[in-house]
């Protein structure tokens, strides 16, 4: 990949969820949208070329990658990298319909924050794990996270194997406060989720 060190990469994951994808989700969720986003980043100089959220309420098919590939696709042409120079970043580990098309669009790798289990044990949301067994009867973390099209990349993992101290206590407090602001977010869907017509909430 054509970036500079994991902890530069890493924290730039970490300010794009911040500052961009949580103030969409923030009112994608007042909209009665699950807390789910994505992000593209160049690969060369880690600039963001877009940001979005989950958009259920108007298509349950819009989880907040699948919203992002709608998004990215309606760029002109001209103003739209090819897949292979971006780095495609997720706030959640992404299901079976996100895992597909992130693959049938090309892209080598994705990075995530949450993992399927804090999507259902954290979140409330087991749709990610039920339909990855009930479907395709793959257990909890049994997909090949790195395959012959595209190799995952978990941001907490690589938080953990971070050897400068200094520099993973700061990210730390950062994934923390991040992690928060989802919590907060999360008790709001449930708080609210009777009132969508998303088939899965």
């Amino acid at each position: 990949m054509n970036v500079t060190s994991d902890h530069v990469v890493l924290r730039r994951c970490l300010d794009v969820i911040a500052d961009d994808i949580l103030p969409l989700t923030e009112q994608g969720v007042a909209g009665g949208n699950k807390i789910f986003g994505a992000a593209l980043i160049r690969k060369s100089d880690l600039s963001l070329v877009l940001a979005e959220t989950n958009n259920e309420t108007e298509n349950p098919l819009w989880h907040g990658e699948m919203h992002t590939l709608k998004r990215f696709y309606e760029l002109p042409s001209d103003q739209r990298p090819a897949t292979s120079e971006l780095i495609f970043l997720s706030t959640h580990e992404p299901c079976s319909l996100c895992l597909s098309a992130i693959t049938w669009a090309g892209f080598d790798n994705f990075y995530y924050f949450f993992s399927h289990e804090d999507s259902r044990d954290s979140f409330a949301i087991p749709h990610d794990l039920k339909i990855l067994k009930a479907v395709f009867d793959v257990n909890p973390g049994e997909y090949q996270q790195s395959n012959e099209f595209w190799t995952s990349y978990n941001l907490k993992a690589m938080l953990a194997s971070l050897d400068d101290e200094a520099e993973k206590q700061s990210l730390m407090e950062q994934a923390e406060a991040i992690a928060q602001r989802y919590a907060a977010l999360s008790e709001d869907y449930q708080a609210d989720k009777a009132g969508n017509d998303i088939p899965l909430n």
